[in-house]
């Protein structure tokens, strides 16, 4: 074999050699790197289901305030324990917990726009109208979110939408024509848009139909939005949150003497100090995992408190 042959057949061995260490390489690097996100995967299921159960323990803890709160009072302000943020508070093995309750009774329920017959309540949905209107909203909403709710296929006049509106989205679907169970399904109205209901977010909620509006805890504009004219609330935040701090305000007698007898008598059947709903939240935080709960809790008169509705991750 000459020289040249032997140089030659060298070369090829090398290269040969080169390519199955690159293989072997590759090789090692995949099955290390698949290793590293079995581990990972399994890490962060398992730090899932852990902040679950704190989630829960959390959601049962302010079930346990609830419950206790009836017994020491009969009305339900800003001013309890309960309506205090819980800080961030450490868990064995590593994270933190926190969680706030919220008075879903001081919101205006969309639900009550209609009325137990599944027609619709014009006195409410006047209420919706003045609500949205100082909080910049077109007013004509209200017309919209009413047949969306009510039982009847005839649009409102003259701003209704019933299914000949959304059959002709994409994609199509139908109205609801029942109760909603959560406020976000004011996203499915056309063309009202998330800007829309960030603003309004705040002030509505979900709840079964005749449910009470706490005057304790609503916001100044769902308070103002109860009379035709009454701005007495609404105007200055700041002031009506230092008057809540430790009493109920405004009072029942408070609205009375804020709307006149004649309109407080319109509502006063729709008004309470008192509230069943509440809503809590819990943030559960597992290194790198985090985790949210939120509970719609009812609380009966005896004072037993049970979780409604769950979701997580979004409201």
């Amino acid at each position: 074999m000459s020289v040249a042959s032997r140089a030659h057949e060298r070369g090829v061995a090398l290269i040969t050699a080169v390519l199955i260490v690159a293989l072997g390489t590759m090789l090692a690097v995949e099955v290390a790197y698949r290793g590293f996100l079995d581990q990972r995967r399994s890490g962060t299921m398992f730090a899932h289901d852990q902040a679950l159960e704190i989630a829960f323990g959390a959601e049962a803890w302010a079930a346990d305030f609830l419950k206790r709160d009836l017994q020491n009072s009969k009305t339900d302000h800003l001013g309890e324990i309960w309506a205090r943020p819980l800080p961030p508070l450490p868990i064995d093995g590593g994270g933190t917990v926190e969680g706030r309750l919220e008075d879903l009774q001081g919101r205006f329920n969309l639900n009550n726009l209609v009325k137990a017959d599944g027609t619709v309540d014009e006195e409410v949905q006047k209420q919706l109208e003045r609500l949205l209107d100082a909080l910049e909203i077109e007013p004509q909403w209200a017309s919209t979110i009413a047949d969306w709710i009510d039982q009847d296929t005839q649009p409102g006049f003259p701003d209704g939408a019933e299914d000949t509106v959304y059959t002709g989205r994409n994609p199509p679907h139908l109205t609801a024509n029942m109760p909603v169970t959560r406020a976000s399904e004011l996203l499915s109205l056309p063309d009202f848009g998330p800007e829309r209901y960030a603003r309004l977010k705040p002030f509505v909620t979900a709840l079964p139909v005749g449910s009470k509006l706490n005057v304790c805890t609503a916001p100044g504009p769902v308070l103002d939005a109860l009379s035709e004219g009454v701005r007495e609330f609404g105007v200055n935040p700041e002031d009506l949150a230092k008057r809540r701090t430790d009493a109920c305000f405004p009072s029942l007698e408070d609205l009375r003497g804020a709307l006149g007898d004649e309109e407080y008598n319109k509502v006063r059947n729709s008004l309470t100090e008192s509230s069943n709903y509440f809503r809590a939240t819990a943030w559960v935080t597992i290194g790198t995992t985090q985790f949210t709960l939120y509970s719609l809790l009812a609380r009966g008169g005896g004072g037993g408190v049970r979780p409604v509705l769950r979701s997580f991750g979004s409201e």
